[in-house]
Formats: structure tokens, sequence, C-alpha cells
């Protein structure tokens, strides 16, 4: 499917749409179309669309994790039931993220729009490509994120790159959801590249993407930060059913013990290049453990987790001060 990527010299709001039968759309088709009439601005229209989005979906994935860890009830899936995030903690964390929402990612959301028609993305255009086709794309976009991550995100774990960027993130060793964009200005650009990037370079190849496709693939990747950051580990999430993603599980140690699991979204990356080995042998570990305990009380298999915890989170703290020693560029 291709579309037109050009948007008209707009004298009237209608010239936008000119030659569009209407009737042959959708309902979502429309009332996209109606959006971008209404604003009569296409880089406007799609600026303060895509940070609303960004806003709703940020904020509103969170919520839920911000009362599971108010109900006791939950802490049993919690993978460091001993860490749970105060109050005071998650309203410290909410006012960093929304400082940087406003000061950094507002203005990049906004210019992303005239960039990326740059490139040849779809924006305002109707109708939607296919969902077959829109699935591909996004899965194309996980497998590039996730690959730019894992080597971006070992940089950061370098001297300087650590000390003065991504030290910042790693001030929770229990994330918690909120905390998935608490991170310097720098690490956000960083970062955010690998989520931007994907996209943009698959535009700039194919001059066939819509904007849509990059809002549901912008969406899971929120959904997919904001999971991995929440420190818990339910029988049901989704590592558990596709082993190759990571979840909370992986990244949470990563968190505790400051090295391993540098990817984002899946494990075969830290599996190839061999940076899983502590992790996998934590776990190893705290099954043997969890096997030898069997017949104990609860309290006591409880005990002896945490000991491994805090072992291995202390463990992770010399690891930290070795890299923060690492000055030299």
């Amino acid at each position: 499917m291709s579309f037109n990527v050009t948007a008209p010299l707009l004298h009237s709001a209608e010239l936008l749409y000119a030659g569009t039968d209407f009737n042959q759309l959708n309902w979502f088709e429309q009332q996209w179309a109606s959006w971008y009439l209404w604003w009569a601005n296409p880089t406007l229209a799609t600026g303060v669309m895509s940070f609303i989005l960004h806003e709703v979906v940020y904020f509103g994935r969170c919520i839920p994790w911000i009362i599971i860890d108010a109900i006791p009830y939950f802490r049993q899936w919690k993978l460091q039931p001993a860490k749970v995030p105060t109050a005071k903690e998650q309203w410290e964390c909410t006012k960093l993220v929304l400082m940087s929402h406003f000061t950094i990612e507002l203005p990049q959301i906004y210019l992303f729009h005239p960039l990326a028609e740059f490139f040849g993305l779809s924006t305002w255009q109707v109708p939607f490509p296919g969902l077959k086709e829109m699935a591909a794309q996004v899965l194309l976009f996980f497998i590039f994120e996730d690959a730019f991550h894992y080597f971006a995100h070992q940089a950061l774990h370098y001297g300087p790159l650590y000390k003065h960027i991504h030290k910042i993130h790693h001030k929770y060793s229990a994330p918690f959801g909120l905390a998935a964009e608490y991170a310097h200005p720098l690490e956000v650009l960083i970062l955010g590249t690998g989520t931007i990037g994907g996209p943009l370079l698959y535009c700039y190849i194919t001059q066939n993407l819509h904007i849509l496709t990059v809002y549901i693939w912008v969406t899971l990747r929120l959904f997919q930060a904001i999971d991995a950051h929440s420190g818990y580990d339910f029988p049901w999430s989704l590592q558990h059913w596709f082993p190759l993603w990571s979840g909370a599980d992986h990244h949470d140690f990563h968190h505790m013990a400051f090295v391993n699991n540098y990817s984002t979204s899946f494990r075969y990356l830290d599996f190839i290049f061999g940076t899983d080995d502590k992790y996998r042998q934590y776990k190893q570990r705290l099954q043997k453990s969890r096997d030898a305990m069997k017949g104990k009380t609860k309290a006591e298999q409880e005990a002896l987790e945490q000991k491994f915890a805090d072992e291995t989170e202390k463990e992770g703290k010399i690891a930290e001060a070795e890299a923060e020693k690492s000055a030299r560029w």
C-alpha cells in the first residue's frame, strides 16, 4: 500500500482531503480525517495528538501498577517484596518524569511530524494500511529497537556515560512502573533514538509507513518499558509463554545487580553475547534453594530469597563503583 506523503499547501482545511470519498472510509478513518480538518495544520494536529497519546498511555499504564503496589496481596509476585515504593518515592519520580515529558519530549514530539514527512511518513492520509502490514512493521521495529537498546545501554554503563547520564535511572535498585522514563535528558535522547529510529529508517527505505503504525508501536513499546520496570512477575506474565520475552523478571535483575540483561524486549542478544550469565546463575541458585526449602515455612523461604537478593545487590553496588572509576574516554 502506498501513500501520497506530501501535504498540499493549505489555503483552506478542505484542500487537505480534496477528492477523498468519505463514504468509503470506516468510522475511525473518518474521525482521523476530522481531527486534521479541525486543526487545518497537519504539523500541529500530529504534534498535539502524539503528545496526548504518549501521556495517556504512559500514565494510564502506570496507574494499575501504583494500585498493585498499594495492595499487600500482590507482594507474593513481587520480585523484591521487601522494597515497595513509597508514595513519596512515586511522587518524586512523577515530578521528574513530567518535567522531562514537557521540556525534553514535547519539543521532540512536535518536531517529529516535519522530520518524519521528510523521510516519507504518512500522517493525515486515509485510508489506513491493513492490519497484517502494520503488524509486520511493528515486529521489525521491536527487533530494531531491542538491538539498538542493547548496545546503547551497554555503552551507558561505561564510566563517564554512567556517572553523568545513566546513573539517574539506576536510582531505584527495585524499579516500579513510573520509573520507566526516570532518566537523564541525554538518556531519553539516546535510547529514544532506538524507538523512533526504526520507523524513520524503514520510512526512508520503503516510503511506505503510516503514523498510525508508529502510534501502535509506541503504545506497545511504552507498555513493554513500564511492565519491565513494574517489579512483578505473575504466572500469566508474557515471558512464561513466550520465552524470548524479557519481562520484569529479566530487567528487575539488571537494576538489582547493575550488570547483565541490557536488552529491552527480548532475551536472545544477552544470551548470544553472554551478558546474562550472572542472571542465569542467580535463577539457578534461587531454584535450588526453593527445592531444598520445600517443607519449610513461607517466612523461612522468603528470608533465604531475600538473603540472595541482598548479596546480589551488594555485588551490584561494587560493580557500579568499579564502573564509575572508568573515567577515561
